[in-house]
């Protein structure tokens, strides 16, 4: 079965598009959505058969560290530790093009964590991954789409003519800039950088 390919508008994302991708990920299907950095592939965080095929797609193993974005900071603080350093920085660059490596809370489902205790997530400043989430009501899988080693599919065509029969909605934003998002890892006393990505590392003050 071929890939839905719907037009959205990044600053007013059509709601009836928004409640068809959710539909099918509760469903348990795959829709690649655009981001503030990259476009994601988004998926029902306590679906497993629908985790294992995003894995697929990936050709990642299951240990892959796969993160999930929240809508703001009250939420995150339920699928995660945040010690005071790391919540002073995340108020001050949220939402951001950031991604935070955090301790997972006992509410993160097992099958997104595998044998870690922590967790990606991120708060990314776009409008239509927040109408996703408020129709959704709960976070929802975020993960990029590789192209090779270091470079990522960001163009809607190319990802239907590659993935064409592994994902069920695209939601079409255009062609997005190659730069994912900085990673920061605050799961120890200090943070540590572990990609440089589009998110600006001097807003961080550490």
């Amino acid at each position: 079965m071929s890939a839905e390919i719907q037009q959205i508008y990044l600053d007013h994302p059509q709601p009836r598009l928004v409640k068809r991708a959710v539909d099918i990920i509760i469903g348990g299907g795959i829709v690649i959505y655009p981001t503030d950095t990259i476009y994601g592939l988004g998926v029902d965080i306590f679906n497993k058969n629908a985790m294992n095929r995003v894995l697929r797609i990936k050709r990642a193993s299951q240990h892959k560290l796969l993160s999930f974005v929240c809508p703001d900071l009250k939420e995150l603080s339920r699928w995660a530790i945040v010690p005071t350093y790391a919540y002073k920085i995340m108020k001050r660059v949220t939402p951001g093009k950031y991604t935070f490596i955090l301790n997972a809370t006992r509410e993160v489902p097992k099958l997104l964590l595998q044998k870690r205790k922590t967790v990606g997530i991120r708060i990314p400043d776009s409008v239509v991954v927040q109408n996703l989430l408020a129709e959704l009501g709960r976070p929802l899988l975020s993960t990029s789409i590789p192209q090779g080693t270091d470079s990522y599919y960001t163009d809607p065509v190319e990802i239907a003519d590659m993935f064409n029969n592994e994902i069920d909605l695209i939601l079409d934003a255009g062609i997005m800039f190659n730069q994912p998002s900085t990673i920061v890892d605050f799961s120890s006393n200090e943070p540590v950088i572990l990609r440089e990505g589009s998110g600006d590392l001097n807003a961080l003050s550490f």
